[in-house]
């Protein structure tokens, strides 16, 4: 079985990598330089063909040349060339990058030169990682992290997709997988020379007291509030309110520009206007939601609050949105708050997850202001009006976003994919079932072929997420987020 799914991989991969492929690494349209990159057996002969340098050029050192088309010999560009020799490239094949100038037609020349030579074609979505992927160059976890390094938008989504592409998540994860091994290793080792003497017997529960290791590291690992994947794709944030409270007002003054409608009409907002914001280097999805209330006759605004309620049910954070000219005192204000929440309709756990702020502060006397201000550990004051207290919101703001998504820069590698956290679960639950029937079982009636069964497949499981096991429809998936030159 092992031979026949070792001779499949090979014939995959020599199928996948008979041709050269070439693609633009750089950015689409007219730009000041292009690159494009060639990857594959007939690099050689492309560079001989399209150039014509004395000598051959040195590995990694650019090279100025005029670049000629493969079939005409016409003159296309001058521009660098690079030479990477396998395996010493990023997919462990003969590379190339040609840097000319940006243009579209120059583009243009390169791809009809670059497609006449043989068994040469224009590569697929993610082809050139998938063929470092399956030359050992990297493992899964560090394909995605590079391509959620590609696709990152804040400074700390950059941080957490550099560190899972420069292996830090790869190394936990392989770390485990060794300790798994070598349990196997010495539980077989006690099957099959115990009797002769030659495994002590306290073996097995060292073994059992590493595997309780690593369910103690996975659960810990398991158990970090999402916080990778809530950087990864966004911390989903409802603003939440009464009617006419400032909700849209809100949204517009954290993006600078008119996301939503603002008029003095109650229920102007009717369905979710979500708009994406880089708010202390994290992502934000803030949504700007219906007016929450009762009672309304408007079939087009309770379908508007049902869609509200539903957005909060699901939102990461919510900045709870109130009217700070309806409150006269510091003893007004808890009462009228807890009213508030009543009247929203909102629980203790939705609360939990709410930052209030106060809006139309500016509306307040100076008296009030004063006695109000003195309890901003529990609220933020703003006014959307005159921008009075949003650099204290954003600060604020920052500091909830911190304990959400943690801080990438300092905190051990969380996971970021879904995929991740299903395979960990898988992962625990076998290692739970090795260690529930070691103890449940006596030792005269201990099958330890089930229990190495069971460890296989915790093993297997890492595997999954790494590509030591490997499984199409996965690999697939990946490659396909990426765009044609990587």
């Amino acid at each position: 079985m092992f031979v026949k799914q070792f001779f499949n991989t090979t014939l995959r991969q020599t199928v996948r990598n008979s041709s050269t492929i070439f693609g633009l690494s750089s950015g689409f349209g007219k730009c000041g330089v292009a690159v494009i990159r060639v990857s594959g057996s007939a690099s050689r002969a492309i560079v001989d063909k399209k150039t014509r340098l004395k000598s051959f050029p040195a590995p990694r050192r650019a090279v100025l040349t005029k670049i000629f088309h493969g079939q005409t010999n016409a003159m296309i560009d001058r521009g660098l060339l690079l030479w990477f020799p396998g395996p010493q490239s990023f997919t462990g094949e003969d590379t190339i990058e040609f840097h000319v100038h940006g243009g579209t037609a120059i583009v243009s020349a390169m791809y009809d030169s670059l497609a006449t030579f043989p068994d040469t074609r224009i590569a697929e979505p993610g082809e050139f990682t998938k063929r470092a992927f399956y030359a050992g160059k990297m493992d899964l976890t560090e394909v995605e992290g590079l391509a959620d390094l590609i696709h990152a938008e804040t400074e700390a989504q950059r941080k957490q997709a550099l560190r899972q592409a420069n292996g830090q998540l790869s190394c936990f994860y392989n770390d485990l997988r060794t300790q798994l091994v070598q349990a196997i290793a010495s539980i077989e080792a006690y099957i099959d020379f115990a009797e002769d003497q030659d495994v002590d017997d306290n073996v097995l529960s060292v073994a059992v007291q590493n595997i309780e290791g690593v369910i103690g590291q996975l659960k810990a690992h398991l158990n970090d509030n999402r916080r990778g994947e809530r950087l990864r794709n966004g911390v989903r944030t409802a603003i939440v309110g009464a009617p006419n409270v400032g909700k849209s007002s809100l949204i517009n003054l954290l993006s600078q520009r008119n996301v939503s409608i603002v008029t003095s009409i109650a229920g102007t907002t009717r369905d979710i206007v979500e708009s994406h914001y880089d708010i202390g280097g994290y992502p934000v999805i803030l949504g700007d939601t219906a007016g929450l209330r009762q009672g309304t006759e408007d079939v087009v605004e309770s379908e508007g609050i049902a869609r509200a309620r539903a957005y909060v049910e699901s939102a990461d954070l919510l900045l709870l949105v109130v009217d700070a000219s309806r409150v006269e005192t510091v003893d007004r204000l808890d009462t009228y708050l807890r009213e508030y929440m009543e009247t929203l309709g909102l629980d203790a756990d939705m609360m939990s997850r709410a930052l209030i702020v106060l809006n139309k502060c500016d509306l307040l006397t100076s008296g009030t202001w004063e006695r109000l201000s003195a309890h901003n550990n529990s609220f933020s004051f703003l006014s959307c009006q005159t921008q009075s207290g949003l650099p204290e919101l954003l600060e604020r703001l920052k500091t909830r976003l911190v304990q959400l998504c943690g801080d990438p820069s300092v905190e051990s590698p969380t996971i970021s994919q879904e995929r991740h956290r299903y395979h960990l679960k898988q992962c625990l639950a076998c290692l739970e079932q090795f260690r529930d029937y070691f103890h449940e079982t006596g030792a005269p009636n201990r099958d330890l072929a089930i229990v190495t069964h069971h460890l296989r497949n915790a093993v297997r499981c890492i595997g999954k997420i790494t590509g030591t096991v490997e499984t199409e429809e996965i690999l697939d998936v990946i490659f396909s987020t990426f765009c044609i030159g990587k």
